[in-house]
């Protein structure tokens, strides 16, 4: 069993407040919980940027690559105009 960190950097050109991102971030937070993974906002207090830290438990290379891809369509599909980077690392 493995552990995966993964880091999701979030860029939102349009927002300007702080409770704008909390919002946006509040729902991604909640679709991704669906997939049985641990979320955390690691943002600065810049408005525009956003981060989140997630954390999860794999069965093997396999199975992370297939949860982060579910994680990349949730982006996609509900979040399409907004731009992110994905960065993982397997402990």
């Amino acid at each position: 069993m493995q552990i995966v960190n993964l880091l999701i950097t979030l860029d939102f050109p349009y927002i300007q407040s702080l409770k704008g991102r909390r919002k946006i971030l509040n729902s991604i937070k909640e679709r991704l919980s669906k997939l049985n993974v641990s979320i955390l906002d690691i943002s600065s207090e810049y408005p525009k940027e956003g981060e989140l830290a997630v954390v999860f438990l794999s069965l093997g290379e396999e199975y992370t690559h297939k949860k982060i891809q579910n994680i990349e369509k949730i982006l996609n599909r509900y979040f399409s105009d907004i731009e992110y980077s994905i960065s993982y690392e397997i402990l």
